[in-house]
């Protein structure tokens, strides 16, 4: 007999269908000498604090470095405690179960990093000894499984990638205790969350914002030309920026008595622009949040549905190209398209038997290839499947499609001695953009090109222009980060280094992995450091706070992230000795933590204020909520109210004067933004009252 364990019931449901297993048990499925099982995501984590017998958290008992780790249940949380997860507990049970009456197990988790960790947790701490093979597979169909089960690959080809995911968990357990608790001891009140990967993420998020905010808007002034040589329009703007009015109206006056402008320079040259290579997640994650404003990790769940249901290879990758053995498999994945009436012409472009050979790579496939479709005809899906799959489709449509070949015409004018450019673009052969039929991205528009044909000139040509008008504009401030610029920025941390060195060591290195970086961003909107605004990421005022308290330390650190990312990748493939690693993690844990204790976080000064209910007991006031220090009176006021806490000075005026400042940027159940003032009633509940309504009732 042997046992299969999978990441999830409905993966073990395929796998037994295609090995006629059927008789179904309590948490496994038995027959045709197989027992198949599944462990529910992370049945065993690293032991918390509490399971080292470190009740409490002091500055005498950090840092906390375990050695060895303890493996334990995964648990939840119950109040102030961490309990044992009864769901985890049964599977464990029947996972142990299955192990026992079997001589060897195949493991067919996800094959990626986490999926490997899943397992080799399960099997250490159930302290098995029975010898595994894996499943190695990019796909759900029928037809991949039944490869992968001819061609299982012995259990210790993969210690490598066990060790990285192992390295990672524990250094990340490492940082995120010993960080998040010295900083809470050294801000007295109050927990913080800090972390390994999710802490650099912040800094990137808060610094934008910062950049943002203290950007000072400046006007300026260019003056436009319109012109019309044989029956063909276009319009000229000047190269000079003025920033007095009163200036360039003097010269637009002297530019229309002119009346007539001179060719100067001609440049026309011929750009290729490469078909695009196809999906891995996050390149996947940023087209759904620009086209369709998805979340990355909303994306990431839609992906993992259309793999479970057999549409499409395994999501969480991180490479952008094929190997050769699949290559001959590409026409027949085009002919399944052929049934969609939405692909036919985008196919029609393509050149059967000459496919662009771009995305080929052996070198460049990772762990799994790129993101494809399967050939299974897609059935019954929901909207956001729909959108989903589409991309996935097209993608692989664009990038065997020839290069986009475009012209760039750019004109240089003279009037009265000052220039004038005007740009152009045409498309002389679509290639890969006729698949989708856009010939134009939206960000392209208002960097001065013209979409259209140009007229010929020639240097010396003069002709007249017309309309010549004053543009008013304004400098712009650095764009706050979509989440689509928030995965780039991720994706591409290593390029943020200042230092040039040090920037070309890890320049191709990011923060994170393709698999993760959606649940860093799901992990900083839980903590409520930041939010979703406007389709752009916004640090909250909490978020800002701990980016104040780190922002000059290590733990914030977007160099000493990627390069990590690095190691881990090292291990992974054999190069580099875990225990140095993790060494290096443990001396690095020391420093954050002993700078982080010694951080001065300075206290809030807060004012002796009286319940207005009782009027004889001082508040208590704290960073959650403000409450009579008396407890028979037990009148109390939560600080945060619509997502915006309350600032003393707030506090303090409601209590003396019945009423806050204009509290502003808060948010209604429905999700939309408001500004009000919090009045006491003289029950001392409290109410908004909102000045704008009562200015347009008057």
């Amino acid at each position: 007999m042997k046992a299969i364990i999978a990441e999830k019931p409905s993966v073990a449901r395929e796998i037994a269908q295609l090995l006629h297993v059927t008789e179904q048990k309590n948490g496994y499925l038995t027959g045709n000498g197989y027992c198949i099982t599944w462990a529910l995501g992370h049945l065993v984590t690293l032991a918390m604090p509490e399971d080292y017998n470190i009740k409490s958290f002091h500055k005498k008992s950090l840092p906390i470095v375990p050695d060895p780790f303890i493996l334990t249940q995964k648990k939840i949380k119950k109040e102030k405690s961490h309990q044992l997860d009864p769901v985890a507990t049964k599977q464990l049970k029947v996972i142990k179960e299955v192990f026992d009456q079997c001589s060897s197990i195949i493991v067919a988790t996800d094959a990626g990093r986490e999926g490997e960790l899943i397992f080799r947790y399960i099997y250490d701490f159930l302290k098995c000894t029975k010898p595994f093979e894996r499943l190695w597979i990019s796909s759900l169909t029928e037809k991949a499984i039944a490869v992968g089960f001819r061609n299982l690959k012995p259990g210790k080809d993969f210690d490598g990638l066990y060790e990285a995911g192992k390295a990672r968990s524990e250094a990340d357990w490492l940082v995120g205790i010993n960080a998040s608790k010295a900083l809470s001891i050294s801000a007295g009140d109050e927990v913080y969350s800090l972390g390994r990967v999710q802490t650099p993420t912040l800094a990137l998020i808060c610094k934008r914002f910062q950049e943002h905010q203290n950007f000072t808007e400046k006007k300026y002034w260019q003056i436009q030309l319109y012109h019309r040589i044989n029956y063909l329009d276009f319009k000229s703007q000047s190269s000079n920026r003025w920033e007095d009015k009163k200036s360039v109206e003097h010269i637009l006056k002297s530019i229309e008595r002119e009346g007539k402008a001179e060719v100067t320079d001609v440049q026309i040259k011929s750009v290729t622009e490469p078909a695009p290579l196809l999906f891995d997640l996050t390149a996947l994650q940023k087209e759904a949040n620009r086209k369709l404003g998805f979340s990355a990790d909303e994306t990431l769940q839609i992906a993992q549905s259309l793999y479970e249901k057999k549409f499409i290879t395994y999501p969480r990758t991180g490479s952008r190209y094929i190997p050769k053995d699949i290559w001959p498999e590409i026409p027949e994945l085009i002919r399944s398209l052929n049934n969609h009436v939405k692909f036919k012409d985008g196919i029609s472009h393509l050149k059967f038997g000459n496919f662009n050979r771009r995305i080929v790579n052996d070198l460049k496939v990772t762990d799994h290839h790129a993101l494809l479709i399967t050939g299974k005809i897609p059935s019954s899906l929901s909207a956001k499947e729909n959108s989903i799959y589409d991309m996935i489709a097209f993608s692989l449509l664009e990038s065997l499609s020839d290069h986009c070949l475009k012209e760039l015409t750019q004109v240089n004018l003279q009037v009265n001695h000052y220039e004038f450019l005007s740009k152009s673009v045409t498309i002389k052969q679509q290639g890969w953009r006729a698949a989708r039929g856009i010939l134009w991205e939206d960000e392209n528009h208002g960097n001065g090109e013209q979409f259209n044909d140009f007229p010929q000139v020639k240097i010396g040509d003069v002709f007249k222009f017309s309309n010549p008008e004053i543009l008013e504009k304004k400098t712009q401030p650095v764009k706050l980060y979509t989440e689509a610029d928030l995965l780039s920025a991720m994706e591409n941390a290593g390029r943020l280094i200042a230092n040039e060195e040090e920037q070309k060591a890890i320049q191709n290195t990011g923060i994170g992995t393709s698999a993760t970086r959606a649940s860093i961003i799901e992990v900083l909107l839980k903590r409520q450091y930041i939010e979703r605004r406007n389709k752009r990421m916004i640090p909250t005022q909490k978020g800002l706070q701990v980016y104040d308290f780190v922002k000059d330390q290590k733990i914030a650190n977007v160099q000493m992230t990627a390069e990590w990312e690095v190691a881990l990748h090292e291990i992974e493939q054999g190069n580099l000795d875990p225990s140095l690693f993790l060494h290096r993690i443990r001396a690095y844990t020391s420093q954050i933590t002993e700078e982080l204790l010694a951080t001065d976080i300075p206290k809030e000064r807060l004012p002796l204020l009286i319940c207005p209910r009782c009027k004889s007991h001082p508040l208590f006031i704290n960073k959650k909520f403000i409450k009579c220090s008396d407890e028979t009176c037990s009148w109390i006021q939560f600080r945060t109210i619509c997502g915006v806490q309350l600032s003393v000075n707030d506090i303090s005026l409601l209590i003396s004067q019945g009423r806050t400042p204009l509290i502003k940027n808060m948010k209604s159940k429905g999700g939309k933004r408001f500004d009000a003032i919090i009045v006491l009633q003289d029950d001392q509940t409290t109410k908004f009252e909102f000045p704008d309504r009562k200015k347009r009732s008057r």
